[in-house]
């Protein structure tokens, strides 16, 4: 099995597949073993467990 944690680094942005709309895009702050600590713009930081919560990666294009 592949290790989530891998995929889930600092600096990353995200969204919450479950509540995108509420939460909003986040950046992960930490990741430590399943525990991911992001920074949502909707509801602030968050740690969760990538085991319990879908998380999307997305790409953020720093020219728009």
């Amino acid at each position: 099995m592949e290790n989530l944690t891998s995929l889930f680094t600092p600096g990353i942005y995200v969204i919450n597949s479950d509540k995108k709309k509420e939460w909003g895009i986040g950046q992960i702050q930490s990741s430590i073993n399943n525990l991911i600590t992001i920074n949502f713009e909707n509801v602030g930081k968050k740690t969760i467990n990538i085991n319990k919560v879908n998380l999307e990666i997305i790409n953020i294009n720093a020219d728009s």
